[in-house]
């Protein structure tokens, strides 16, 4: 059994423990914006390719004092890279957190890296390469108050970006936050579901995937794993084609989209069609203010602008209360939700909300506001 540690976004470590739980992980502690756990080899792969809810998967090597930047150089020392890092692999030292001495995340990394090639020199007479954008090996060294915690992050590029989605419009979602939306809905996945200011689609997307139980890691095109000296590609190979055999074919029902700018629609068509999904997704340009219920009920999900990116160009308010007009309006029978990182907008959509769950989009505290329109 190995220590692992999975990164999620904060306000999701509860929901991630639970998603990981369900994945086979054993001894499960949620933190502070991230999951410890336990499991085998099966396991990391497992979790890489299934979880929809974490960034990353690191892999705990042991942790070592760092009162100051030589107690950090030999901690690092202390650990035998010869398993991990042949002088023929690349490799890149991500930092975070710090303490009084070592406060500067770009001086703590070098200090790692100086430590890593100076034992692969005297092991082997020679070192790896740094490559900062693609590297084979990625060590991750976390520092809190005197203890460095040292990692190999099994991920590579965070497992946010599956891979369905090169195309994002001005403010996307994060894929993993839209899965946690979508999970916290509690979506039975066989009724309509809408989301009209869909931008690139990811809601839907999300949502459909999830109910079609796709694994989110099916689309990308590599793992950080598969490059590191003990990789299985058997195991590999075996769990691949499981979750292969494991998609369903047929969304039960409507699932949908709508967004007031055709070019950001036409981006969301392709995402689908990078899912498989172009057939069994509709999305189409037309503006809130005409639209119409595709059916007698269901849930409408939807991030509409705050103003924090998208500018204040528009009056936002007067967008709110249209919001609320048409959910009061056109959407009886449905249960709505809003992403709203601005309370003082979301009160212009005029209706009394059932339940507020409280997540951050990126570094935004938001609310999931639930809307329930007898």
């Amino acid at each position: 059994m190995a220590a692992y540690f999975a990164t999620v976004a904060r306000g999701l470590e509860a929901l991630a423990a639970a998603e990981l739980e369900d994945l086979g992980a054993q001894q499960v502690e949620p933190g502070f914006c991230g999951v410890a756990f336990e499991g085998d080899l099966a396991l990391l792969y497992r979790v890489n390719l299934w979880s929809r809810l974490v960034f990353r998967v690191l892999v705990k090597l042991g942790e070592c004092p760092c009162r100051d930047a030589e107690d950090l150089y030999q901690g690092i020392q202390s650990i035998d890279w010869r398993p991990y890092l042949t002088p023929e692999l690349t490799f890149a030292v991500d930092a975070t957190g710090k303490n009084r001495t070592l406060n500067h995340t770009h001086f703590t990394a070098l200090q790692v890296k100086n430590a890593v090639v100076d034992q692969q020199r005297q092991h082997w007479g020679d070192r790896s390469t740094i490559d900062t954008q693609h590297p084979e090996v990625r060590l991750n060294v976390h520092i809190q108050d005197d203890t460095a915690t040292v990692s190999l992050d099994s991920s590579g590029s965070s497992l946010h970006r599956r891979g369905y989605r090169p195309a994002v419009g001005a403010a996307p979602l994060k894929e993993s936050l839209a899965a946690a939306l979508v999970k916290l809905t509690d979506w039975p996945g066989d009724v309509p579901l809408l989301d009209p200011l869909c931008g690139s689609g990811t809601l839907p997307l999300e949502a459909s995937m999830a109910a079609l139980n796709i694994a989110p890691g099916i689309f990308r095109e590599e793992f950080g794993f598969q490059t590191w000296p003990d990789f299985d590609g058997d195991l590999w190979d075996r769990l691949w084609q499981e979750a292969e055999a494991a998609r369903k074919e047929n969304l039960g029902t409507w699932v949908g989209g709508c967004d007031r700018d055709p070019d950001i629609i036409h981006q969301a068509r392709l995402n689908a069609q990078r899912c498989d999904l172009d057939e069994q997704l509709n999305f189409w340009a037309a503006d809130l203010a005409d639209l119409e219920a595709p059916a007698d009920g269901g849930f409408l999900l939807c991030n509409p602008p705050y103003g924090e990116r998208l500018g204040a160009d528009e009056d936002l308010g007067a967008f709110y209360k249209l919001l609320g007009n048409v959910l009061k309006q056109r959407f009886k029978g449905w249960t709505a939700f809003v992403l709203s990182g601005n309370k003082a907008l979301s009160q212009h959509i005029g209706l009394k909300s059932a339940q507020r769950v409280a997540v951050y989009n990126g570094t935004l505290p938001c609310q999931w506001l639930k809307y329930e329109l007898y």
